[in-house]
């Protein structure tokens, strides 16, 4: 039976430009299903360092990150910079800590599931691995959209149209940031009342072509070091270049705190 919509906790912490809201790890899941049922759509942002850097000088991240139904700290350094300032999140959560659990209470609550992104092929091959852990799954559909669609739109409409045509309850968008959170946002009032959660490289994750940093790696705040022993060229850019302004955004962060 669908519940009644459980309002956000008021409670946000910033980040910069952006924020996420205070609850836990069994709260989020809950906000999440709570919105598929009630029906008016919603879009669910995970921020982590390499958002809130970008967002510092992108309007449009920043606007979606204002617009965001739901947003969730994703990385140690931001919940060590929400405990420093005294405002502690219980938890780092990401879209990948996200997917299994609310795959699982979808199958359970009837919910469909739509699986958006990563390269042809991998959103239908992660949906049949979810689909055997969860027999009761409804996969409303996958489609991975060229790269670059979004660019074009007659290739950008054709994708939102293939997903309202098989009206999900759920959309599980892998497309990378900042992409996956502005396309969320452009067409959120398209897409109702489909709620969507942006997962990153989740469902490359799932299908096994990419490989998760260990969780003690994750834990120690160390899984960028993974990520980068894994594709050098791709995420040196962003990991010792881009990513370095985190520190004097956090430290502006904690002293506005202060003040």
């Amino acid at each position: 039976m669908p519940t009644a919509l459980a309002p956000v906790a008021p409670e946000r912490v910033p980040y910069g430009r952006i924020h996420a809201d205070v609850v836990d790890f069994d709260r989020a899941l809950n906000v999440i299903v709570d919105l598929c049922h009630a029906g008016a759509g919603g879009v669910v942002l995970t921020p982590n360092v390499d958002h809130v850097v970008m967002a510092e000088h992108d309007d449009a991240l920043k606007a979606a990150y204002d617009d965001a139904s739901l947003s969730l700290t994703d990385g140690k350094p931001l919940v060590w910079l929400a405990r420093a300032m005294g405002r502690p999140v219980p938890a780092k959560i990401s879209g990948s800590d996200l997917l299994r659990p609310l795959v699982a209470r979808a199958a359970r609550e009837g919910l469909s599931c739509f699986f958006f992104g990563g390269q042809d092929g991998i959103a239908t091959r992660a949906a049949a691995i979810l689909l055997a852990e969860h027999p009761g799954l409804i996969v409303a559909g996958c489609h991975s959209p060229p790269f670059g669609f979004e660019k074009d739109p007659a290739t950008d409409q054709a994708a939102v149209d293939v997903i309202r045509a098989a009206k999900p309850a759920l959309i599980f968008v892998a497309l990378g940031a900042p992409k996956q959170e502005l396309w969320m946002h452009k067409h959120r009032a398209e897409l109702a009342p489909a709620v969507s959660l942006g997962i990153g490289a989740s469902l490359d994750f799932i299908a096994g072509v990419v490989q998760r940093a260990p969780a003690w790696m994750s834990n120690l705040g160390l899984e960028w070091v993974y990520r980068l022993w894994q594709e050098p060229r791709r995420m040196y850019q962003r990991y010792l270049v881009r990513d370095r302004a985190i520190v004097g955004i956090a430290w502006r962060t904690w002293q506005a705190h202060r003040r």
